[in-house]
């Protein structure tokens, strides 16, 4: 399954407890770079979540969103620092007698001393909490998948349009270079007989003159390796996912041998030829930049 590396996904779980929404999104990039942005009280599970999202992509920079609301009554829990709260009436007590003041310090007044009585929260129950946010982050990750999936479908069907295009073009190369062999034969001769009126030449000369000019423009190695590789890249495409850095190897051969065939023809045809090819080459680079 070809996929691309433009996803999106959303996944949000609500009941009376607690609410979960995790949105996942990504753009193209060489290798998997996650980055997670998550409530503090939830980052004792990052690696949890890197580990799932893991086995849901291969390349590209994701964006995981994950926010997180609990409704639960009984988190928070009044703490009584009993120490505390005797070295603080020790100490007001030494003040009265340094001060001669009376002692008066009341129950309420001594409760607002500092961290004599604090809020904290209760123990995080982690496996409660993973049970929770799991399922939300799959079905996200789930329709991450498939977004890229439903993209990849598109990015396969272009490519291999393209693919089919660029065939032709390489058996259109093949066709016309014993032309181009053959035009330059007749041309020689016309240009030996013009030269040289009345001077019998011999036919070995002339045959020995298109065989070296043939040698020259050969591209036979070229175009069969250009079959080769669109066939490669036709295989991947059909084959499985993942092959993203594979068909970008693919399409720098594909190019080079474009090149060659442009720098030996000796034909406006052939060269015009290959400029197209190179051209849709690029084309086709382009678009595998966006397969996973």
């Amino acid at each position: 399954m070809v996929k691309s590396m433009t996803g999106f996904g959303r996944a949000e779980v609500l009941d009376n407890e607690r609410k979960f929404t995790v949105e996942l999104k990504s753009v193209n990039h060489r290798y998997l770079d996650i980055g997670i942005r998550i409530p503090k009280r939830l980052g004792i599970f990052e690696t949890a979540i890197r580990s799932l999202l893991k086995q849901y992509m291969l390349r590209g920079k994701v964006d995981v969103f994950i926010s997180y609301e609990d409704y639960t009554k009984n988190r928070m829990s009044l703490k009584y620092n009993r120490e505390l709260a005797g070295e603080y009436l020790k100490y007001f007590r030494e003040m009265g007698e340094e001060f001669k003041l009376r002692e008066d310090v009341s129950i309420s007044e001594l409760a607002k001393c500092p961290e004599v009585l604090t809020m904290e929260e209760q123990a995080l129950d982690e496996e409660g909490l993973w049970n929770h946010l799991e399922p939300v982050l799959q079905e996200a990750a789930e329709k991450f998948s498939r977004s890229r999936e439903a993209e990849g479908a598109n990015l396969k069907k272009d490519l291999l349009g393209k693919l089919s295009w660029l065939d032709e073009k390489v058996s259109q190369v093949e066709a016309r270079t014993p032309q181009v062999v053959n035009l330059y034969r007749e041309k020689l001769e016309a240009k030996t007989k013009e030269l040289l009126e009345g001077v019998q030449l011999e036919e070995s000369r002339i045959a020995a003159e298109v065989v070296i000019f043939a040698d020259k423009i050969c591209n036979d190695e070229e175009t069969v390796r250009l079959h080769s590789h669109i066939q490669s890249m036709q295989k991947a495409l059909e084959n499985g996912e993942g092959m993203g850095r594979k068909l970008d190897f693919i399409a720098q051969e594909m190019n080079r041998e474009a090149n060659t065939i442009l720098s030996k023809s000796a034909d406006l045809e052939i060269s015009n030829i290959a400029i197209d090819l190179k051209t849709e080459i690029e084309k086709i680079r382009e678009q595998i930049q966006n397969i996973e």
